[in-house]
């Protein structure tokens, strides 16, 4: 069963969920020389590591998706899991057009500043590939994108042998607004988003989740693009009192168990009988699960349940974590999000399991992990925006503060600063 903390332990715990986003010196290493390859060589480069790892033949002709494979992938996916998709996809769209930020200006006499909002032009997104499907990736990477404007969206996927990407991923990626899908995948595809290649546009801003080498890549090229986040293991944490079911409080254990090994499920309570039934139930519904192994080795190493003195001192130690998930399961949940200070998306009740975010309720899924809630934001329209400020002077606007101007560049030693201001006005202009 798994272990019951005391929160006078906490450095034990502290301990037990030290992670972050880390990349190892090989990784990086080989990150480095295929990036440096995709500048020198652009598609020879791109071409030969797609064969090398995706046993692929990428040409200049097959690497975009074209219209007939989209056709036929929706041929394939199954009617309701459509219309879930496109559910999901409004949700999304709703929550995200709220997050559109508008041009602002300030007149005061003949002084004119403002600020305008402007669309990235070009951005890339990757989406993981293989075996697996992350439709819900797609919608929440490409919809708050299209929404800012940004001209071009260029999705990138890694695809199978015959250069088949997964129907569910075309779909979504169709429903989403992507404008161009290659068929492209791992640390090359981040390098060729970036520096651009004969068949890959450069972008100006990545985003999108992949294994250690997307996220080590894009960790490199930050500067030449923008990037979205370095997304380290996932992670929930639970916050309740003994209102809470301990069967609900163990499936959403068990909901980030079953991500990856490395993945973190922590609850904490100050009722001792929810910590042990919480425990119990959590054993219980662990061997029903198809991801048995996986969600086992997660609790071995990071499922964490801490017994706290009082429901506050939880949230304390919640805030001191900054979770990406943060699920409330008390009495009065709407009550205590105001207790949170740190946390990537907050879950609140027992009809809000994190699952709703990862898929259906339309907030981000892409969120802060390893504790960077404390100073970073969820994926949002935002990640494809930048905003130019601009200033309209006229003569007597500058009249009015030239003689400020002038002190204050002098005060910092650049006279010529000073004299760009004050030549206007000299001789009585």
């Amino acid at each position: 069963m798994i272990k019951i903390y005391d929160s006078g332990d906490i450095k034990s715990v502290r301990s037990r969920l030290r992670r972050k986003a880390s990349v190892e010196d090989n990784v990086m290493g080989a990150v480095r020389e295929i990036i440096q390859s995709i500048v020198q060589k652009g598609d020879a480069a791109l071409f030969e590591y797609t064969k090398k790892f995706d046993g692929f033949e990428l040409n200049a002709d097959n690497i975009r998706v074209a219209q007939d494979e989209i056709d036929d992938a929706y041929r394939v996916v199954p009617d309701d899991l459509l219309n879930t998709l496109k559910k999901s996809a409004e949700n999304i769209k709703a929550f995200h057009e709220l997050q559109k930020r508008k041009d602002y200006e300030r007149k005061i006499g003949g002084a004119v500043t403002g600020r305008i909002v402007l669309p990235m032009q070009r951005a890339g997104v990757y989406v993981p590939g293989g075996k697996a499907a992350y439709p819900s990736s797609v919608l929440m990477n490409i919809i708050p994108a299209k929404i800012a404007g940004v001209e071009q969206i260029v999705m990138v996927t890694p695809p199978g042998k015959e250069g088949v990407i997964e129907p569910l991923t075309l779909v979504a990626a169709h429903i989403a607004g992507a404008d161009m899908i290659l068929k492209i995948g791992g640390a090359q595809a981040v390098a060729a988003l970036a520096y651009g290649t004969a068949s890959v546009p450069k972008v100006d801003v990545i985003t999108g989740p992949g294994n250690a080498y997307v996220a080590a890549a894009k960790r490199e090229v930050y500067g030449v693009v923008g990037i979205d986040m370095i997304a380290g293991p996932s992670e929930v944490l639970i916050v309740a009192d003994s209102s809470a079911n301990p069967t609900y409080v163990a499936a959403d254990f068990l909901s980030q168990a079953e991500h990856d090994e490395k993945a973190a499920s922590v609850l904490l309570t100050p009722d001792k009988s929810l910590a042990e039934r919480a425990a119990a139930e959590i054993e219980k519904q662990l061997e029903e699960l198809p991801r048995r192994e996986i969600a086992a080795q997660s609790l071995k190493d990071y499922g964490t349940i801490v017994l706290t003195a009082t429901i506050d001192e939880a949230f304390d130690i919640a805030n001191s974590i900054a979770p990406e998930h943060l699920e409330i399961l008390t009495s009065d949940p709407k009550a205590d999000l105001l207790k949170v200070k740190n946390a990537g998306a907050v879950f609140l009740g027992e009809y809000s399991p994190e699952p709703l975010g990862d898929y259906f309720a339309g907030p981000n899924h892409v969120l802060p992990t390893s504790g960077t809630a404390r100073f970073s934001s969820p994926l949002s329209v935002d990640n494809f925006t930048k905003t130019m400020n601009y200033v309209c002077y006229d003569k007597q606007g500058l009249a009015g503060c030239y003689q400020d101007i002038d002190r204050f560049a002098k005060a910092e030693g650049l006279n010529a600063h000073a004299k760009s201001a004050t030549i206007r006005f000299e001789g009585g202009k």
